[in-house]
């Protein structure tokens, strides 16, 4: 019994000897560089959340989201987006599709990008692609900043198929 007493005191002894050591290097370890010396002039204090530091980044707010797609829309700066400026994005993009200008669009003017898609996969060229030409057609997307979640305010649902987002 004396033993197993002795050697749980020697262990204890020993965590605690492993603490404080390591404790002690963490505070004094000569691999941690210096403060800043903005943060060491304020003496160690926290600055304000209305002071970004070099050491937090600068958030989104609600109203700069909203506002720079408000600000996208309102093409003449008047404070108000009229039914011409909110369909200016698809008016762009149905002539971007419509390549003869007829105002109408055709399936192959549609499917366009798909189809220069599919015959670029196409490596030897024999009207099918198999797994491996597939693969190259993948959409390599980037991922977009966003404004957190709780920044944008609800909003009414739309019909199907309308985002109102439209990239200008």
């Amino acid at each position: 019994m004396a033993r197993f007493l002795a050697g749980v005191a020697s262990a204890l002894l020993l965590v605690t000897a492993g603490f404080f050591l390591w404790t002690g290097l963490a505070r004094h370890d000569p691999a941690v560089p210096p403060p800043p010396a903005a943060l060491a002039a304020l003496g160690g204090a926290i600055p304000s959340a209305a002071a970004p530091t070099a050491l937090e980044a600068p958030q989104a707010t609600e109203k700069t989201c909203e506002e720079r797609r408000f600000d996208r829309y309102d093409h003449d700066k008047d404070g108000k987006i009229d039914r011409d400026e909110y369909l200016l994005a698809r008016h762009k993009n149905f002539a971007k599709l419509d390549t003869n200008g007829d105002g109408k669009l055709s399936f192959d003017e549609y499917a366009a990008k798909a189809i220069v898609k599919f015959s670029t996969a196409d490596a030897d060229r024999s009207g099918t692609l198999d797994r491996a030409e597939f693969l190259t057609t993948r959409v390599v997307r980037k991922a977009k900043p966003r404004c957190a979640p709780s920044a944008i305010p609800a909003r009414p649902p739309t019909p199907a198929g309308d985002d109102g987002d439209e990239a200008q």
